[in-house]
């Protein structure tokens, strides 16, 4: 009788240690789109996150963004705070970024002692090309006013894109 006990207990300790979740995600993905501002003629990436589990004090995320002109990722370091329960993490300006190409992502939450608590990994995909954007922003300084290299004294308006992208 005694052994029918501990093949018993041990069997239901097996089966509630399968119970138990592999991993815990910490943050999960909740949107990701790139933003063209025509006012001040940007493009940049957002990534938005939500808080699934709790996020121990002084972690941070780490984004590579890729480089839609080429070289080296657009990395961003950001501090999470406990507060937090949705992150936004918006990279940087960018140059040639071109219509239903496929940019990649990676995201790392990593604790104050440099631990990784989980990656992430998603694509961004526009629907625009940033040809549609200006070169120059259309206005300047706080009171919006219009740019005088876009809007000319003679009337004239310049709305040219002039980056150079690779091919």
């Amino acid at each position: 009788m005694r052994n029918y006990w501990i093949v018993m207990a041990a069997a239901a300790a097996l089966l509630l240690s399968a119970c138990q979740r592999q991993a815990e995600n910490l943050v999960e993905v909740t949107g990701h789109l790139f933003v063209f501002n025509y006012r001040v003629a940007s493009a940049t990436y957002l990534l938005t996150l939500k808080k699934t589990g709790p996020i121990p004090d002084g972690s941070v995320i780490i984004a590579e963004f890729e480089n839609p002109q080429g070289g080296d990722p657009l990395v961003l370091n950001q501090k999470i705070y406990p507060i937090d329960d949705k992150i936004a993490l918006q990279s940087e300006k960018l140059h040639c970024v071109r219509k239903d190409r496929p940019y990649s992502v990676s995201v790392r939450l990593v604790d104050k002692d440099g631990k990784v608590l989980q990656e992430l990994k998603t694509q961004f995909r526009s629907d625009l090309d940033q040809t549609v954007l200006p070169s120059k922003p259309l206005v300047l300084g706080a009171l919006y006013d219009k740019n005088p290299e876009v809007f000319k004294p003679d009337g004239s308006v310049d709305f040219s894109n002039t980056d150079k992208c690779p091919a």
